[in-house]
Parts: structure tokens; sequence; C-alpha cells
């Protein structure tokens, strides 16, 4: 009976990501810097709302689009942060995490036949959703350019069938980000293409020295602009599943019907903890911030100590180092890492064909944790022609 089932799905494969954390699962005493979770716990203020949902009964369905006052602190959020007006009524909806909110927004624009362009590397939940839709992802190759999206990489790829551009920013797994001017630049690609952009803002909050700049922002391309963003990331919120997509209102009422099929709404309690978040916990995300910045120092200082090469991240909690040995493909020296040093980090081709010869490691570790696994790494290296 397998063979009747959509050929889509069974062309797509789990994330490289979990396939390989599941994989070093098997081993023991491994220091693991894979997973791009914070690992603070969410705030008492917030989980102190959520018991106050349930003791509440705010236990049932929502709007299709979420509850009306998480909405107004969406809106009152966008506005105050990054200078964006979008409406609660009727240019918000409020989504199952993220990935739920990539998932829609794909669905709704994307026909067979079209094609998405979206940097390399890149994140790998987007291109299974585009090839869903029947539509086919067109990867840039941004390494020659410390893994930035620019205007010109983009109108190299634009063909007929091109219907949309993926910007993720700051991005995973490079956590490189894009400036006021580079964005400008791709607003007028967009512009003059007539394509729609979906920006996954998910690490807006945490960029590190200079603030984050929304492609929402630029009011000449507002009908073409969805944002992707949510509380996962910013609160340590990830097992709350709550995000959001910002888009015109023309679009958002298509969008809600697909959102509406999909899930009829995201989770009464989770919009409660979220709207807690965004109201009085403006500051949590700021505190969490400050020692991701000293993790990303110790790790920038340690892999220039080792010679290793590297892009510095603007944001997010990610480093994307440059590890080769001759004659091995990432993967291999991926699993060699665990098996002889008890270190896993993401093999680069998880994130595309344009992170072969490139590791991921996350920051969202505590100091002690780095510390041990950068020690680990060190060893390796000594040992090995990397």
């Amino acid at each position: 009976m397998e063979q009747l089932i959509n050929q889509n799905v069974k062309d797509i494969q789990i994330s490289g990501i979990r396939q390989f954390f599941n994989m070093v699962g098997q081993y023991e005493d491994v220091v693991s810097l894979t997973i791009g979770q914070p690992d603070f716990y969410t705030p008492d203020h917030i989980k102190k709302a959520a018991i106050h949902a349930i003791q509440n009964n705010h236990t049932s369905y929502t709007h299709n689009a979420g509850v009306l006052p998480l909405r107004k602190a969406i809106q009152n959020h966008v506005q105050e942060a990054y200078h964006m007006s979008y409406h609660a009524e009727t240019e918000i909806i409020v989504t199952v995490g993220a990935s739920q909110a990539i998932d829609v927004s794909l669905r709704t624009l994307l026909a067979p036949g079209d094609e998405v362009i979206l940097p390399g590397p890149v994140y790998p939940g987007y291109e299974p959703l585009i090839r869903l839709a029947g539509a086919t992802p067109v990867h840039v190759d941004t390494r020659g350019n410390q893994f930035k999206m620019t205007s010109e990489l983009i109108e190299e790829k634009i063909t007929p069938k091109t219907k949309a551009v993926i910007l993720p920013y700051p991005s995973n797994p490079t956590g490189v980000s894009l400036t006021e001017s580079e964005l400008n630049d791709i607003a007028s690609v967009i512009k003059q293409h007539q394509l729609f952009v979906i920006a996954d803002e998910i690490y807006s909050e945490l960029v590190y020295e200079k603030s984050h700049v929304s492609i929402g922002t630029f009011s000449t391309i507002r009908d073409q602009v969805i944002i992707i963003n949510g509380v996962s990331k910013s609160h340590a919120m990830t097992g709350w599943r709550i995000g959001y997509i910002l888009a015109p209102a023309w679009l958002s009422k298509h969008m809600l019907k697909v959102h509406q099929y999909n899930v009829s709404c995201a989770s009464s309690i989770s919009q409660y903890a979220a709207l807690e978040a965004l109201t009085n916990g403006k500051e949590d995300p700021s505190r969490m911030k400050t020692a991701y910045m000293e993790r990303k120092k110790y790790v920038e200082d340690r892999l220039t100590q080792m010679g290793i090469e590297y892009t510095s991240p603007d944001g997010a909690f990610y480093i994307f180092p440059k590890l080769q040995i001759e004659g091995k493909t990432t993967f291999a020296l991926a699993l060699q890492l665990v098996k002889e040093a008890g270190l896993a980090l993401v093999p680069g081709d998880a994130f595309s064909q344009y992170g072969e010869g490139y590791l991921r490691l996350s920051y969202a570790y505590s100091l002690e944790t780095l510390e041990e696994g950068l020690y680990r790494l060190e060893n390796f290296l000594n040992k090995n022609s990397v």
C-alpha cells in the first residue's frame, strides 16, 4: 500500500539535525552542542500566567487567529520594538510555533511548479514544506558573502516561476543577520519582480551589537511581506508552541483559512502564557541575551585559539565553523567527533549542500558545557589533521 501515498511525502526526510541528534543518543558520555533550544527555563511569571489560565478555565477553543488580547500585545510589541504597524484584528495570526506559521505561509502562496529562493546553508525546515506544496526550492550559495543573502544573489536566481524569497535572519545555522541598507536593496528587487518575501525573524530578540531591522518596515513592499516570529527563542518557550504571522489584511484572510483547517487555533493556555511574556516579560530576552553574548565570546575566542575559520554571528545562538578532514564528508567527520571525542556538533550538510565542510555549534548551553565541549574539540584536532 505504501506506493499509494503522496510521493512528495515519501521524497522528504526527517530533518538532518534530528537524525543526527537521535543517532548521538546511543553513545555514552557525549557533550552535545546540537540543539537550538535555550537552556533557560521559562520565566516563573509566565508559568504562573499559564496556571492562572487553567484555574480560570481558559481551556476551550479560541478565535482561530488567537485571543484578541494576545494579538493586541503582538501589535504593540512589534510597533514598539521594530516600528511595524500591523492590526490585531485583521493582520495577525497566532500559530502553533513558527514552524506552523511557515507551513501556513507556504501553503497559502505556493502552487505546483512555483519556485522559492532561499539561502544556502539554511535551516532544513523550509525545503520539505516547499516540496510538499509541489514547488521547487532554489538555493542561493551565500558562502562567498559571509553567509548573507544579497539583492544581486537573489536576482541571479529569479525566473518566471519564482513566487517567493525566504529571508531568515538572524540565520540558523550561521547567526548572520542583515543591515537596513542590505534589506533596502533586497526590497527593491522584491518590488521590481513582484515577489513575496517570507521573513523568518524568530531570533529578532537575540541580536547583539545592533538593533534588529525588519523588512516589514519597508512600506514600498508591505503588501508582499509575511513576517514570521514567536516567543520560543526570545522567552525560552519552545515547548509552549506559540508563533505568529504578520501579513497584510488581504493576504491574512486567506492564510487564516489554511490555519483554521490545519489546527483550528493555538493552545489556549499557551496563548495566555505568551500574553504574559509580551506584556510583563519585556526584559526577559535581554537577560538571556547577556548570557548568550558571554558564551559567544568564549566560543569565538576558543575557536580562534585553535585556528578554526568562522564568521562571527550577529545574533541567535549558533556559530558555523569550517572543519574538514581530507577525504571525509562532513557527516563522517561529525560522527568521528562523537565516537572519538565524545562531542556532538551538527554536520553542515543538514543545512543543504552548501553546508558541506562546516559544522554547526549551538552555544545555547552553559559555559561549563561549552568549556568541556571545546576542550574535547581541541584534543580531537591535536590528534587529527583538520
